[in-house]
């Protein structure tokens, strides 16, 4: 009995936690398939890949609040509930990938009305795109905008980890991945 507890709790802690471990299973997706989308394999929009300019915050939707606080990594960002904010290294435009099991670890960043600047955040990097779902997702410098699924507030597991194809990263007040661990 204590056998099957242990392994449980073991299980428990693998699908729940990035912790420091890149091992080889940590760049497996959590199924056969592959989790990430190819960008040829994305809905043509009608619109470029640049990202859409935040317009100003006169807006009466409620919005997402991005701010930059300390951490482990440096200053890094977090939005206004204090969950941290990571980039996937293989986004190389405002043109999203993480979509399926990979958005269920990852949750993109979304916003009704305007994503806004709080301290340390520099406004004109701040900006959004759309998903294929029609929802609207937070990017900064270019890079869309993720959380991780299992984290508490000010908690940052899984910096410098490998997954779903790519590398994830907290982000920098200037718009850059922190530095690997």
């Amino acid at each position: 009995m204590l056998t099957r507890c242990c392994a449980a709790v073991m299980l428990l802690t693998f699908l729940t936690g990035c912790g420091d471990d890149a091992g080889p299973d940590a760049d497996a997706p959590a199924s056969g398939s592959d989790a990430t989308v190819d960008a040829t394999d994305l809905p043509t929009a009608s619109k470029p890949d640049e990202p859409t300019r935040s317009p100003t915050p006169e807006s009466t939707e409620p919005r997402t609040r991005i701010v930059a606080s300390d951490s482990e990594f440096g200053p890094m960002l977090f939005d206004g509930s204090g969950q941290a904010i990571y980039l996937f290294d293989i986004e190389t435009s405002p043109r999203p990938k993480c979509y399926g099991e990979c958005a269920a670890a990852w949750p993109p960043v979304v916003v009704r009305g305007d994503p806004v600047a709080g301290p340390g955040v520099e406004s004109s990097l701040l900006a959004t795109t759309e998903r294929t779902d029609g929802s609207v997702q937070v990017t900064y410098n270019g890079h869309p905008l993720y959380f991780y699924a299992h984290e508490a507030e000010h908690e940052v597991k899984c910096h410098d980890v490998f997954m779903n194809g790519g590398s994830w990263y907290v982000v920098r007040p200037g718009g850059e991945a922190a530095p690997p661990v």
